[in-house]
């Protein structure tokens, strides 16, 4: 052995990457540490990009497993328009470590926010409030806080069933940032005023989870499902979207960069504790040079569906169905300036921090 670099795998150098000149055939997933059956009840949560994998995976013929469904005689642009579908229950986009360990405890009636309701924004009927915790689940709002709380009892049955009937949990990193309340460390996916509720500073706290603290949250969701659900399975990933904004005094590229490190520190840490347990590199996949910057739109943030589709074509190949899983194509992809040009733009998802752009 000249030097202990000497015949290792091609996929530990640079060099040798075939993305490099056929972009399409890119490929960092190096093994899945299981499959994943058509049968399997797949639950997918956290950040908006998490909406595409259940998507894909839904129309891919694989079993997006949904216990909070909309009432049959509502149809079906209805349950759109109140976000049915996009999650295995109405939790709506979970940004956080944190908030995943919360509204673990909160389904299973070991915390309850002082925070109940805010006030729904201009524009809804008189007395309207929307969900702290999901402000905008609900278009217009809840009619009143005692609605909102019926369906909140009943969100949290469906979750519970997902949760405990579940064969395989996959959960989307997304940000660190986050507001929450001083009296009890409750925390909200969005600051107030932004969809709802009205911003105080005297009553609010902003903050931004570190990779102990994100760990250390994640560790406990994890287990805390584990606990309930001795059998299932987790994949890990990290959104490859950057941040809307950032409550940091710094450039909103440099707090992306803290963020998406903390969120892989914490994942990694996360697949060496937990048997069963998977990184999916999708944010790698996204952002990597090899790609030219050609799966992102022109505003540099949303990601179109080629970019999708390339992310979901390796993790049906490697973790799918062996039998029906698609193979890496070879075909080169499109260079340059192919992000400007006329394409697909990635499927329509709620992502609540683009709404404080609007307000």
């Amino acid at each position: 052995m000249k030097h202990p670099y000497s015949g290792l795998p091609d996929y530990q150098f640079w060099n040798k990457e075939p993305g490099i000149t056929h972009p399409a055939a890119l490929d960092p997933v190096v093994r899945a540490p299981f499959r994943i059956s058509p049968t399997d009840k797949i639950v997918t949560a956290g950040s908006c990009f998490a909406q595409h994998v259940a998507r894909y995976m839904s129309r891919s013929g694989y079993n997006h497993y949904i216990t909070e469904k909309c009432h049959p005689i509502v149809g079906p642009e209805v349950a759109e328009a109140h976000h049915y579908g996009l999650w295995s229950a109405r939790y709506g986009n979970i940004y956080t470590a944190r908030q995943l360990k919360q509204l673990l405890l909160r389904a299973w009636g070991m915390f309850e926010p002082a925070t109940v309701s805010w006030p729904a924004p201009a524009g809804c009927d008189d007395g309207a409030v929307v969900d702290p915790f999901r402000p905008q689940i609900q278009p217009g709002g809840f009619a009143s806080e005692a609605e909102l709380l019926r369906d909140r009892r009943h969100h949290f049955a469906c979750l519970r069933k997902a949760i405990l009937e579940m064969d395989v949990f996959v959960f989307n990193l997304g940000l660190t940032e986050g507001w929450e309340d001083p009296r009890d460390g409750a925390v909200f996916p969005l600051a107030p005023g932004v969809a709802g509720g009205v911003y105080d500073p005297d009553t609010v706290n902003f903050v931004n989870f570190d990779e102990t603290q994100t760990f250390a949250d994640l560790h406990f969701a994890l287990k805390f499902i584990r606990n309930k659900n001795p059998s299932a399975r987790f994949v890990l990933a990290i959104s490859p979207v950057p941040l809307a904004a950032t409550y940091e005094d710094r450039h909103a590229l440099v707090s992306t960069g803290w963020s998406k490190a903390v969120l892989r520190i914490a994942a990694e840490k996360a697949v060496k504790v937990f048997d069963d347990c998977a990184y999916f590199p999708s944010y790698e996949l996204t952002t990597s040079p090899h790609v030219r910057g050609a799966y992102y739109d022109a505003d540099c943030r949303e990601v179109l569906q080629p970019g999708v589709d390339h992310v979901m074509r390796l993790f049906m190949t490697h973790y799918g169905d062996p039998e029906t899983a698609p193979k890496v194509p070879e075909a080169p992809l499109a260079t340059g300036d192919a992000h400007t040009q006329e394409m697909e733009k990635a499927m329509a998802v709620l992502c609540d921090v683009a709404a404080i752009d609007n307000s």
